[in-house]
């Protein structure tokens, strides 16, 4: 086909999305995936972050783990280093294969029953030459696996199973303390009251006496008599009554409370089921808060009063018309963190109560009631053609975060289920958070995306900025800089990461590229918007095609005359050049003007910053101009008095000083191993890989904790896995170590 013909006709497409001219693909049956996933087409031959085991009685980190992490304990545990231990390696490396199949497969259970399955079918697959090896392979790997809980996939499930899960982890650490807190105050009020009533006339009766020595030794004794012999008490060493009434109101607050679980320790079995603090809505949350309000403000005044009697410190001049007068306003915020928040689960949908419910979520956030709230978005873009001319993005799932991050009171977590493991330090501190806290998390499982797992349609909105990670924490600071990151993201520095793609060409030249993921290739990969793309017929001529991350870079005259296209791969993982029409680039466009916003506010390419910057640099300039044109004056000055050449070289050595830059800094030493520390995104790779080689400094980027820590594997491997290739490994510093001449091979990039 004629060049400008074909060019003409791509050209028509991009603008109106017309294909009438016979030359160009519909793509809509291809199962287009973006070419940066060509490797990743069955997840369950990868080691990443799924499954997860929500582990059982497990604390801080520990409570979310990844099944490799516990492989991995455990083959540290039972597989000696080298050749010795090859062989549980492999067993153990396959049962995990297995496991990571069926959870994919939709098995589900704990870990010790999936261990167990996948150990069972291992045996029953087994000859003879390895049946008793791989038992007792087995057998070791279950006695030295010691965390068991719930394995969950990526799926839409997700966000709420780990949030439910760490809030619960964090809730039985508070109900724990609280608890104690009770039946410290409990036994030690009835003490008091207990050794009252033991001096009273009725707690020296006959009756009174028998009754507390029951058994075999009750007819020995003449309870009469023993009450007539007991000394007698002045009526003045008891109690008031006015604190023995207030005593009795008080452990009676105390006993029949219902915020947290009744006590093992004082045997409360006739004690009411504690209240339920998860909801699937904001509206029940909040009326359940308000309905339990005066009972939380009657147990707080309780804890205060016990606390004052056991210390032997309640003045009534001074405390009575203070606790007379508390009330709901009284309650200060430590007050109602050391009771149990309320969570809330709201999922997607397009119904009007999901729309409701969103809204509902605003208001009570900015109430500033303890409240977390789960804000669950499962398909970002939603059904083509809602708004004419435009991808139709669900706006009101998208900026819900954003707008909870103007209350500027409220904690505030954005991420996808491809991240929520690696943020789920951050996701614990929020739900610790005194305050109310918002979690807009992105499963990934909605849509047209073909045979893309969830994982995979979770990452590509990250990595396209359309749903991006970040964190606002009221608590960590005074300022912006101290509470709003972006540094989760990837490659945040930038407006789209940028990536290697090698590729075979039809002789098998090989072929390496480098290329932007951009949103245009999420909304590509989503089969609903396929009217957008079309296919570049084979032998058609490349003549204006622009790869759709320079198409974006570029002013509107510079993408004159150019049609931005992306690399997709089709079902038969044939590589294919697609070219995108206008409605998907302007959607790219406002996805873009949202992710400079967000880089704005978490420090990154600062207006204000590079402004401020820009003013100093222009007023040193003038200044060291205006010293330099002095200097030059008094150097001309007294050239008068001095021979021509002189003067000359006096000028040209003055000017030359105020000139000269300040030396550089000397370069770093090639063989030793050093980190640019000021370039690193805090993607984790490193410091996942060894934490005792790396670690993050106070703005977490990463630098070398102790080069001692790890081996030069550790370091070469981190250099590679590292996103902006910051890490340089040196020279190898025990010559002893496995496999040097190749690991220096791998090394000599980075050097």
């Amino acid at each position: 086909m004629n060049a400008e013909l074909n060019h003409v006709e791509l050209v028509a497409f991009h603008l109106t999305g017309d294909r009438s001219g016979g030359h160009l693909t519909d793509v809509a049956e291809l199962d287009m995936r973006p070419a940066l996933f060509a490797g990743y087409g069955d997840l369950t031959g990868l080691r990443y972050d799924y499954p997860l085991v929500l582990a059982d009685n497990s604390d801080g980190e520990g409570a979310v783990r990844t099944l490799s992490s516990i492989v991995d304990d455990v083959l540290n545990g039972i597989a000696p280093q080298g050749i010795e231990g090859e062989f549980a390696r492999k067993q153990l490396l396959s049962l995990e294969h297995r496991i990571r199949s069926a959870v994919a497969g939709g098995a589900q259970g704990t870990l010790a029953k999936l261990w167990q399955q996948a150990g069972d079918r291992m045996l029953a697959g087994a000859d003879d030459t390895v049946g008793e090896d791989l038992q007792n392979v087995l057998a070791q790997a279950e006695a030295a696996l010691v965390a068991d809980g719930e394995v969950i996939d990526c799926d839409g499930a997700t966000p709420g199973k780990v949030l439910r899960h760490l809030w619960q982890t964090g809730q039985r650490r508070k109900n724990q303390s609280l608890r104690h807190r009770l039946d410290k105050l409990i036994l030690g009020l009835e003490g008091i009251l207990g050794a009252d009533f033991a001096k009273s006339e009725t707690g020296r009766s006959a009756a009174q006496l028998k009754g507390a020595l029951r058994g075999s030794y009750e007819a020995a004794f003449d309870f009469d008599a023993l009450s007539n012999i007991l000394p007698r008490t002045a009526s003045d060493a008891s109690l008031p009554e006015d604190r023995r009434l207030r005593l009795h109101a008080t452990l009676k607050v105390l006993q029949t409370q219902r915020f947290v679980p009744a006590s093992e320790l004082l045997r409360e079995s006739n004690a009411e089921a504690p209240y339920d603090f998860v909801f699937q809505g904001c509206a029940a949350a909040k009326a359940a808060f308000e309905e339990r309000l005066p009972e939380l403000v009657a147990l707080a005044k309780a804890l205060s009063v016990a606390e004052l009697e056991m210390e032997n410190r309640f003045k009534p001049a001074r405390h009575e018309h203070y606790f007379e007068a508390f009330d709901q306003t009284s309650l200060r915020p430590d007050d109602l963190a050391q009771f149990p928040s309320y969570l809330v689960l709201l999922p997607d949908g397009d119904a009007d109560g999901v729309v409701i419910e969103r809204a509902r979520a605003a208001e009570l956030l900015s109430s500033g009631l303890p409240v977390k709230v789960l804000v669950q978005t499962d398909d970002l873009l939603g059904e083509d053609g809602v708004t004419p001319g435009q991808i139709a993005m669900r706006g009101n799932n998208l900026h819900i975060a954003n707008m909870a991050v103007g209350i500027n009171s409220a904690y505030v977590l954005q991420t996808t289920t491809a991240g929520i493991f690696r943020l789920r330090n951050r996701i614990m501190k929020g739900l610790d958070y005194a305050g109310p806290a918002l979690f807009s998390i992105f499963s990934g499982d909605a849509g047209a995306n073909g045979s893309r797992a969830p994982y995979l349609t979770a990452a590509a909105a990250a990595e396209s900025r359309g749903f991006p990670a970040f964190t606002f924490d009221p608590g960590a600071g005074p300022d912006w800089a101290s509470r709003f990151s972006v540094a989760s993201n990837p490659q945040a520095e930038t407006d789209w990461p940028e990536h290697e793609l090698t590729y075979e060409l039809e002789h098998h030249e090989r072929v390496e590229e480098k290329l932007n993921f951009t949103f245009v290739d999420f909304v590509a990969a989503d089969g609903r918007y396929a009217k957008h793309l079309t296919g570049v017929g084979n032998g058609s001529s490349d003549k204006g095609l622009m790869p759709v991350g320079e198409y974006l870079r570029r002013k509107a005259e510079g993408r004159r005359d150019n049609v931005p296209y992306v690399l997709m791969i089709d079902g038969d993982n044939v590589l294919r050049k697609i070219v995108v029409g206008e409605p998907v680039i302007r959607a790219a466009e406002r996805c873009v003007e949202n992710w400079h916003a967000l880089q704005e506010l978490g420090g990154v390419h600062n207006s204000h910053a590079a402004r401020l910057l820009e003013t100093e640099r222009q007023r040193w300039d003038e200044e060291k101009q205006r010293e330099l044109d002095e200097l030059r004056a008094q150097a001309a000055a007294a050239a008068s008095a001095a021979p021509a050449p002189a003067a000359v070289a006096a000028v040209e050595a003055v000017a030359g000083a105020v000139e000269a830059e300040a030396p550089e800094a000397p370069a770093p030493d090639p063989d030793v191993a050093w980190i640019e520390t000021p370039r690193c995104t805090t993607c984790n790779e490193c410091t996942e890989l060894n934490n005792q080689l790396f670690a993050y400094n106070d703005n977490q980027q990463a630098y070398i904790l102790d080069i001692d820590g790890g081996s030069f594997k550790d370091m070469v491997e981190a250099a590679e896995t590292c996103q902006v290739s910051i890490i340089h490994p040196g020279k190898p510093r025990n010559p002893k170590e496995a496999n040097l001449s190749d690991l220096v091979k791998r090394a000599a990039p980075f050097i």
